[in-house]
C-alpha cells in the first residue's frame, strides 16, 4: 500500500513538471518578443539641418535686358571671373575694352542668367540680322518674337559680339578711342545705335567701376590700375506722368492710359498704333519695367 501510495506521488509530481515547463518557456518567449519590439521602437535622435543663410553683403538688384532678372552682387562677381579670360583675349585680338565687353556681358545677358543667355547662350542681346546663317530663337522685345541669335556655347557669343562690332560700318568710331577708355567706349556705342536707352552708357560706366572692371583693360595695357571705391548708385525709377505736376492727371483725358494687369510696351503699343520706342520716348522711360496704375501718355 505504501508502495503504491509512493508511485503515486511520483507521478503526480512528475506530471506537474512536465506541465508548468511550457508556461515557463512561453513567458521567456514573450518577454524576447516584447524585448525586440521595444528595441525596434526606440529611434536615434535626428541631426540637426544646417541652414545656408544668405551673406547680408549680398546686395539684390534687377537687370532689365531682353527679359528682366533679378540678380544678386555675388551672382555678378562670379560672372565676371567666368569670362574676363574671354573679354581680355578679345581686346588683344579686336581692341574692344575687356571692360565694355564684361560690362556689356552683365547687362545684357542678366549676369548670364536673362532668358536669351539660358535659351541661346545669347550674351550681348544681338539680334539676327540679314547677315546671320546659325541658329536663332524667337522673343519678344521691341516687337514681338523676333529673331535672336542662337550659339552653342556661351564663348561664341563673346566672339560674334567682337566680330559684330568690328563688321558694322556705324561702329567704325568706336576704334578711334583708347583701348582703355571705356567711358568714351560706353558713350560710343550708344551713339552708334547699339541700344536705344538714353542711359546706356551710364549703366556700363556703373558696372565697369562698381566691379571693377578697367582692372583687366589694365591688365592687358600694362598700365597700373587703382581701384575706384563707389557704391551702387541708385536706380532711377521708370518716368511716370502722374508725378509731373506740368501734366492735367484727369482720369478722362483721351491722352493718358493707365496701366492694367498684364500689359507690356508692345501691347500698349499696338493698342494706340505706336512704335515701342515712341511710347518710351513720350513718357520718358529708360527700360521696359511698368507698374499697375502707371499713367502713360499714348497721344
Amino acid at each position: 500500500m505504501i508502495k503504491k501510495i509512493v508511485l503515486l506521488l511520483v507521478i503526480l509530481a512528475l506530471a506537474s513538471c512536465s506541465s508548468s515547463k511550457p508556461a515557463i518557456a512561453t513567458t521567456k518567449k514573450a518577454a524576447a518578443v516584447q524585448t525586440r519590439t521595444a528595441s525596434t521602437k526606440r529611434s536615434t535622435p535626428a541631426k540637426p539641418i544646417a541652414k545656408n543663410y544668405p551673406s547680408t553683403n549680398n546686395t539684390t538688384e534687377v537687370i532689365q535686358s531682353t527679359s528682366k532678372t533679378v540678380v544678386t552682387s555675388d551672382l555678378i562677381n562670379n560672372y565676371v571671373l567666368q569670362f574676363k579670360d574671354i573679354a581680355m583675349g578679345n581686346m588683344k585680338t579686336y581692341g574692344i575694352p575687356a571692360s565694355i565687353i564684361l560690362a556689356q556681358g552683365i547687362l545684357e545677358s542678366g549676369a548670364g542668367k536673362g532668358d536669351l543667355a539660358i535659351e541661346a547662350n545669347n550674351h550681348f542681346g544681338i539680334k539676327c540680322h540679314k547677315d546671320w546663317l546659325g541658329e536663332s530663337v524667337r522673343h519678344d522685345d521691341d516687337s514681338a518674337q523676333e529673331c535672336f541669335r542662337k550659339y552653342p556655347e556661351a564663348a561664341e557669343s563673346y566672339r560674334d559680339h567682337a566680330l559684330f562690332l568690328v563688321g558694322k560700318k556705324r561702329y567704325e568710331t568706336l576704334f578711334t578711342y583708347e583701348k582703355d577708355d571705356y567711358k568714351s567706349w560706353a558713350k560710343g556705342l550708344r551713339a552708334a545705335g547699339y541700344a536705344t536707352d538714353p542711359n546706356y552708357p551710364d549703366k556700363l560706366i556703373g558696372y565697369i567701376e562698381r566691379y571693377n572692371l578697367h582692372q583687366y583693360d589694365c591688365q592687358v595695357t600694362g598700365k597700373n590700375y587703382t581701384p575706384i571705391n563707389k557704391s551702387a548708385p541708385a536706380r532711377k525709377p521708370s518716368y511716370d506722368v502722374a508725378s509731373d505736376p506740368k501734366i492735367n492727371m484727369n482720369s478722362n483725358d483721351p491722352n493718358l492710359y493707365e496701366v492694367q494687369k498684364g500689359d507690356t510696351l508692345y501691347s500698349i503699343s499696338k493698342k494706340f498704333n505706336l512704335l515701342v520706342e515712341d511710347l518710351k520716348q513720350k513718357n520718358n522711360l529708360t527700360d521696359n519695367a511698368l507698374s499697375i496704375g502707371q499713367k502713360l501718355r499714348v497721344k
